[in-house]
């Protein structure tokens, strides 16, 4: 949703720089030594703005015979721009919606390597003992892990560059946490021990402290949405490091099988972006006492993503689909939202499975009510 809001914006600019375009083009010339006519200019300007104003959805422009061939020259190209630089938009963002999802999993193993980097700054600690800490039985599962060094290997993740902050969270946040200290005191801490305060500093300090929040902020700016994820990821993988495999547990995967999840969303990203005004169309026609203009952008967008995945994703139902936009719109959009989101959806579907545009198949004709 994010990618499709970002490109529409994208396009917004783009009309306002083929709009400069037009106006600069019949700017009077001020290194001209003939006189410049300016009513004229004006008046060409405003007659190519209008002629670009009607046509340029189309993206073929055929001259008017009533304008002056300047007036036509300056519309063909400025619709040709216009339509270079959103396939240009189109294929980045396509290509960095990807790019930001797969650093989810890189934030993940970023976390993972902090704890080691937590560890190793607690070993070379000569004001107090950490050897707890340092002999911790999940710390050393994860220094060990050769899936874990080759990939951190493989994309470049580490800390490298954040020494000082490493030493401040260290000083300021764990050697002063309580559960932290009173871990230290132990004997001898068994597995489960090592694991409740390895889980501990997870939950109640890398996930929720503002310190460190604010400078994960600052180097993803997605951070906010992403955090959910990276969290459970980790929370994940603590837990599957038993006693007995240790040094042999599996890194979580972004998803069960990444690969279909990203040619779906490339997909959905794609089709809505394709029929979006059609969609619209669709949708002002069933919101007669909304103008289409005044909908909040996130509703729209939603809504167009939502009548996408009906028609062209035959294997999901309607009733999930629709489920699933409401908690996207409670989530992401207005208090009012979710109510619209539904309502509209509910008759747009009806109207849809009535006239076959949206056909399902499999387990898309499961009906969820």
């Amino acid at each position: 949703m994010q990618t499709i809001f970002a490109f529409q914006q994208s396009k917004g600019a783009n009309y306002g720089l083929a709009q400069e375009f037009i106006k600069e083009s019949f700017a009077p010339d001020l290194n001209s030594m003939e006189v410049q006519d300016k009513e004229l200019l004006n008046k060409q300007k405003q007659e190519a703005l209008q002629i670009f104003e009607e046509n340029y959805k189309s993206q073929s422009f055929i001259s008017s015979n009533g304008s002056v061939e300047k007036v036509n020259d300056v519309v063909n190209e400025a619709i040709r721009d216009y339509y270079r630089q959103i396939d240009k938009d189109f294929k980045f963002f396509k290509k960095n919606m990807v790019i930001e999802a797969e650093k989810v999993l890189d934030r993940y193993i970023s976390i993972l390597n902090l704890l080691i980097e937590l560890s190793n700054l607690a070993e070379s600690d000569p004001k107090q003992d950490h050897s707890n800490f340092v002999k911790n039985l999940l710390i050393k599962a994860l220094k060990f892990n050769k899936s874990l060094e080759n990939i951190s290997l493989r994309r470049n993740i580490g800390w490298d560059n954040y020494e000082g902050e490493i030493r401040q969270w260290f000083k300021e946040l764990i050697k002063t946490d309580e559960a932290y200290i009173s871990y230290g005191k132990l004997v001898s801490p068994s597995f489960e021990q090592d694991k409740d305060i390895v889980n501990h500093i997870v939950k109640n300090i890398l996930f929720k402290d503002d310190l460190i929040d604010k400078f994960m902020e600052e180097k993803d700016l997605n951070w906010n949405e992403d955090r959910p994820i990276v969290k459970s990821l980790t929370t994940k993988t603590i837990k599957s490091i038993t006693e007995e495999l240790s040094d042999d547990f599996e890194l979580q995967e972004l998803s069960y099988n990444w690969e279909d999840d990203k040619a779906f969303f490339i997909r959905l990203f794609e089709d809505t972006v394709k029929v979006e005004a059609e969609y619209e169309d669709l949708i002002a026609k069933k919101t007669k006492n909304w103008d289409i203009d005044r909908i909040a952008t996130t509703d729209k967008i939603i809504l167009e993503m939502a009548i996408c995945e009906m028609i062209n994703f035959p294997s999901i139902p309607v009733k999930v689909t629709i489920n699933e936009y409401i908690e996207v719109a409670k989530r992401y959009s207005t208090p009012k939202s979710k109510t619209f989101i539904n309502g509209v959806l509910d008759v747009i579907a009806s109207e849809l499975i009535d006239s076959g545009a949206i056909r399902k198949s499999g387990r898309g004709l499961i009906d969820n009510k």
